[in-house]
């Protein structure tokens, strides 16, 4: 589980793996969270636009789906880079309110059934919206999103 998560916009993978060993910085848009797997989430989230489902993804469901890409393979630091799936980009950039409100509903859901007291603080419906205002930023300017774990 990644301690610190931020989903961002860069023009290519070349720019976005340039901020492996900082983060993105302030002056990238970008939305922050803690303690969620940020490559289960991005695989969670895909599935739910691919096979839109109220009910929470088992874990064989969720394991055996398209995961992202690294940008940045994983050393022993622990920092990664993925890059979002482009259709997931879409999805998102497309979601209505209800959507994002299903979604973040049911990646509660799993959240909670799989760390329970230890899940994040965050708000994930929060989160979500503003990756999806992301999404659309990356739609309309070109790019990709991304995620910076640490």
């Amino acid at each position: 589980m990644a301690h610190d998560i931020l989903f961002f916009l860069a023009p290519d993978d070349e720019t976005a793996a340039g901020t492996r060993l900082r983060g993105p910085g302030p002056s990238i848009p970008s939305v922050f969270c803690r303690f969620v797997d940020p490559d289960s989430a991005i695989a969670e989230w895909d599935m739910y636009f691919e096979e839109p489902s109220a009910e929470p993804p088992s874990q064989e469901q969720l394991y055996g789906w398209v995961w992202p890409e690294w940008v940045t393979a994983p050393l022993n630091d622990g920092i990664q880079v993925f890059a979002f799936p482009r259709r997931l980009t879409r999805a998102l950039a497309n979601a209505s309110s209800t959507d994002l409100e299903e979604l973040a509903g049911r990646w509660t859901a799993r959240l909670r059934s799989a760390d329970g007291d230890d899940m994040t603080d965050d708000d994930l419906l929060a989160v979500l919206q503003g990756v999806a205002r992301l999404a659309t930023l990356a739609a309309s300017k070109g790019g990709g999103l991304y995620a910076w774990t640490y």
